[in-house]
């Protein structure tokens, strides 16, 4: 029986309940398919900070480093918001995560079904048919990992730097993630960048542009300004198909997209490094789009489908399991659209279910 290996951090909040749900659909399915898991849980984030004095335990790190990916929940929430900037959960934990395992590049699916239609933002008519895109974010370059500083002027002022750095090869690698993520789908990229301002833009326009035509001559390349491309967003989401971009405007970019699609309890995410695994496959870390939900914490009302469809991203990426991962995705769309059964955050006038019923309803339709 094959073994799959992966590190199981729930984080805060809702984290830890929505978890176990997706451990439960990932254990049956699994199971069904031949399989072993083999997990270990470790804390992370605020969890981190209570239990272990940081965001990020070296013992949890060391369970991350012997697994072949990392299942990931939430982190943060007000308990933790008077820490300062560098020790809050999700800066102290998922940045330094990035950086370990060099994750760096981010995929978020950007999927509304068409049934839930009425839980996006948009018009209907805009959406007739959903919303299927998917954004693929730089994750270890840009302004958010370039040098910084704060000084005091002569004058008394405070003045504070970021610094926003990208190199060629930084570029063509996320190029690449985009490329085959497109053959898959479409053959249509759209890069988006802000080169009518940025010299790292300038830079990523040109990179992007030679690699396409050197290594994927017959996919579709186009570019777009980012204050156009948030824009656009909003406008006619499936006018796109796969967008990719640099990791502040991707950040801004892929939120967008998740509030356009409907219910935060629905997104997944999955974020590859560069180092292989076991099964020759890249070193991840999958996790859901949306935060912690401190206000609903506990109930067991929290949508699980966001954790539950990431676990499904792991074994297509990190373990090479696509069949199994469609089968889960399936289970998932046919509970929620052919079934009607919904967590709060997506019910619009059907049953509401908790946590558990929605995870039985999957296990039930795999």
């Amino acid at each position: 029986m094959e073994v799959i290996k992966f590190a199981v951090l729930p984080g805060d909040y809702i984290g830890p309940e929505v978890m176990a749900e997706a451990l439960r659909v990932l254990g049956h399915a699994a199971t069904a398919a031949g399989l072993k898991l083999e997990y270990q849980h470790a804390d992370v984030g605020g969890a981190g900070i209570d239990n272990h004095g940081k965001a990020l335990p070296d013992s949890t790190l060391e369970i991350c480093r012997a697994a072949d990916a990392i299942l990931f929940g939430s982190v943060g929430g007000p308990k933790w918001e008077k820490l300062p900037p560098k020790e809050q959960p999700e800066r102290a934990a998922l940045l330094p995560l990035r950086k370990a395992f060099n994750l760096f590049a981010n995929i978020r699916p950007g999927l509304l079904y068409s049934d839930l239609r009425d839980a996006s933002p948009l018009k209907t008519e805009r959406i007739p048919n959903g919303i299927d895109i998917v954004c693929i974010r730089e994750l270890t370059g840009g302004i958010y990992f370039g040098a910084k500083s704060t000084i005091t002027l002569e004058n008394g002022e405070q003045q504070a730097t970021d610094t926003m750095v990208y190199k060629t090869s930084e570029i063509e690698r996320i190029a690449e993630v985009a490329a085959v993520t497109a053959r898959a789908r479409g053959k249509k990229v759209c890069s988006v960048d802000k080169a009518n301002v940025l010299e790292t833009s300038v830079l990523w326009r040109r990179t992007v542009t030679a690699y396409f035509a050197k290594h994927h001559p017959d996919l579709a390349l186009s570019h777009m300004y980012v204050d156009n491309a948030a824009m656009q967003l909003a406008r006619d989401p499936n006018q796109f198909d796969v967008l990719f971009t640099e990791n502040m405007f991707g950040d801004i970019l892929s939120d967008e997209m998740a509030v356009i699609c409907g219910s935060l309890g629905m997104m997944s995410s999955a974020s590859l490094g560069t180092d292989k695994n076991r099964f020759g496959k890249p070193y991840g870390l999958f996790e859901p789009a949306g935060g912690t939900a401190p206000d609903i914490a506990g109930k067991g009302i929290a949508n699980p489908c966001a954790q539950i469809l990431s676990a499904a991203l792991m074994l297509r990426y990190s373990f090479g399991q696509d069949a199994l991962a469609t089968k889960i995705e399936a289970a998932v769309r046919k509970t929620v659209t052919v079934d009607g059964i919904r967590t709060g955050d997506i019910a619009f006038g059907k049953p509401v279910v908790g946590s558990k019923a929605m995870a039985d309803a999957i296990i039930a339709n795999l």
